[in-house]
């Protein structure tokens, strides 16, 4: 399983811990409280899980530096320590040392899980029969060394090395509501545009023409003067025929186009508040009167 330094894995690792630097702080063994080093550096897995704090020895053993597992480290912020739980001087002389340069692969943490490790921590099957859980610890007879494989080995399946306990872990969180603004999109009403035909009386004018006959007698300037027989025609029926024409109003109807309806929503914005009551959780201390430092 590859490891990671964990300013390599997340730059701003100090943000989610308000600014506090695990680098750097004391170790000190739990109960005789004599410091053993100092943190040098953190090692996470792929997602991000705390595995081991790398720790210089150099008040305990000069110039070295050997991994401690996160499950047998108690961080306390409040007077900058880190105590480990269960870590001898014989144990930290067992240890093989930590060097960067190396490549940390199952081989060598399965030295180093193997100094930590108490026969205590694993114990005999009730039923031989019965099917393992994968994710348990291993079995094995008391005071024999468990066996891993390299390819199936999980960190969860040894929680006394790996796993943060709210004994040596305590956190307390405090909680606070706050206001979450969301927006809901909800019909209003409708609007319906559509067509609809009314009817009304047109009058147009049309100028029309009428043809009439018009008889003027009008005697001649040489009206008296006799004529010849040649040129007086004397002839009975004859008649002066004459086409009469008047024009009618000739009316029909055409439809043309008389103007367009766009119809488009517009968006107005606006903005409107809203309060509400919140709850917040803020720290209560009753020291009795006992020197209590709060960072």
């Amino acid at each position: 399983m590859v490891l990671y330094k964990l300013e390599d894995f997340e730059p701003n690792y100090r943000d989610a811990f308000e600014g506090h630097d695990i680098n750097g702080l004391g170790v000190y063994t739990q109960g005789t409280d004599e410091k053993i080093g100092t943190v040098s550096d953190v090692l996470v897995d792929e997602e991000g899980h705390f595995r081991y704090l790398v720790v210089d020895l150099g008040f305990w053993i000069f110039g070295k530096k050997v991994l401690l597992p996160i499950g047998r480290a108690r961080i306390d912020y409040n007077v900058d320590r880190v105590y480990t739980i269960g870590l001898t001087r014989e144990q930290a002389e067992d240890l093989p040392e930590f060097n960067e340069r190396q490549t940390l692969d199952h081989d060598y943490e399965e030295r180093v899980r193997g100094v930590y490790r108490q026969p205590t921590d694993y114990t005999l099957p009730l039923d031989a029969s019965a099917p393992l859980d994968p994710l348990a610890p291993p079995v094995a007879p008391l005071g024999a060394t468990p066996t891993y494989a390299r390819d199936d080995y999980s960190y969860e399946r040894e929680p006394s090395l790996f796993g943060l306990n709210e004994q040596d872990h305590q956190t307390l969180k405090l909680y606070e509501e706050r206001l979450i603004a969301s927006k809901r999109r909800q019909k209003t009403g409708e609007v319906s545009i559509g067509k609809r035909v009314e009817t009304e009386t047109a009058r147009v004018a049309v100028p029309v023409e009428r043809e009439r006959v018009v008889i003027e007698r009008v005697t001649p300037a040489d009206a008296g003067t006799a004529v010849s027989g040649r040129e007086a025609d004397f002839r009975e029926g004859e008649v002066a025929r004459l086409e009469i024409h008047e024009e009618t109003a000739d009316v029909r109807k055409e439809a043309f186009l008389r103007e367009e309806v766009r119809v488009r929503k517009v968006v107005d914005q606006d903005t409107v508040e809203t309060q509400e009551t919140v709850r917040r959780e803020e720290l209560d201390v009753n020291s009795s009167n006992l020197p209590i430092e709060e960072r």
